[in-house]
């Protein structure tokens, strides 16, 4: 299966009462780079995703976006800071005592003053919290590489399409190729028969001439490379895989036996034929960025 670099994913889930949401994001780029967004209180968590993120993507720049809701949750006691509470109320004793006050201390009255009461968040099972956290990032990673599938068989298509085209080109060449040593050696007798007038042409200087010339718009050799490659990269798309890097190595293969092609022929229709060619590698080397 062929995939795409760019894509994404998204998925929901909880930890007991918290809440997690998990979306994942992913651009082009020449290796694997992954970038984990979590609240830091939960980083605990983070090289888990990592470690999931890698077995997923071979290569792009990612990005996992983590939000935690604890809005619902049961996390936070109260505590009584008693020896604080117990100084507060000696000390109220103490001024009852000593100017003949009331005491009308209360529970009300003691929790207003600073520090009476504590509050805290209770310890996060980081073991089980992680743990909820990779399958709900599971979730969204297999949401992200069906669309990086989808998308990735519809380049591999357009790719195959643009292959058969260069395909009928190179065909095209192949069989117009012979045709232009013809037409020399006869433009070369005419030549010669106007310069000569009446005289007896040397044949042989004439063979010998469309040879040479033959010799030097031949491209039998990169036609047939070029069929090779063209097969090679059929065969690679139809494997699937990471194949991204490999197709760019090829690619360039591609453009170099259709320039040699070009330097060689004199011909208007095979120019044609090359330039168009050319085109058509240029926006299949666009489509190979998009691969993993």
């Amino acid at each position: 299966m062929i995939k795409s670099m760019t894509g994404y994913g998204g998925a929901s889930g909880s930890s007991g009462d918290i809440s997690i949401t998990v979306e994942v994001k992913s651009v082009n780029n020449r290796f694997l780079d992954s970038t984990v967004r979590i609240p830091r209180i939960y980083t605990f968590a983070e090289e888990s995703v990592k470690s999931l993120v890698q077995q997923h993507i071979s290569r792009g720049k990612v990005d996992v976006f983590i939000t935690i809701d604890t809005s619902q949750a049961n996390d936070v006691q109260i505590k009584i800071n008693k020896p604080l509470a117990e100084a507060y109320i000696d000390a109220f004793r103490e001024i009852n005592s000593e100017y003949g006050l009331e005491n009308d201390l209360s529970a009300t009255t003691l929790s207003k003053f600073p520090d009476v009461f504590i509050v805290e968040k209770k310890e996060i099972d980081s073991e089980k919290f992680s743990s909820d956290l990779c399958a709900v990032a599971s979730e969204a990673l297999d949401a992200f590489d069906a669309m990086r599938a989808n998308e990735g068989e519809k380049l591999k298509l357009d790719i195959l399409k643009k292959l058969d085209e260069i395909k009928q080109m190179a065909d095209f060449i192949a069989e117009r190729s012979p045709n232009t040593v013809k037409e020399y050696r006869l433009r070369l007798e005419q030549k010669m028969n106007e310069i000569l007038a009446s005289a007896d042409i040397d044949r042989a200087r004439v063979v010998t001439e469309a040879a040479i010339f033959a010799d030097k718009v031949a491209v039998d050799e990169e036609l047939t490379r070029l069929d090779s490659h063209i097969s090679q990269m059929r065969d690679m798309l139809n494997e699937g895989g990471v194949v991204g890097r490999k197709l760019d190595f090829l690619i360039q293969e591609f453009n170099r036996e259709v320039n040699t092609t070009g330097s060689k022929c004199n011909d208007l229709e095979i120019t044609k034929r090359v330039v168009d060619m050319k085109s058509e590698i240029e926006k299949i080397r666009e489509q190979i960025q998009n691969l993993e």
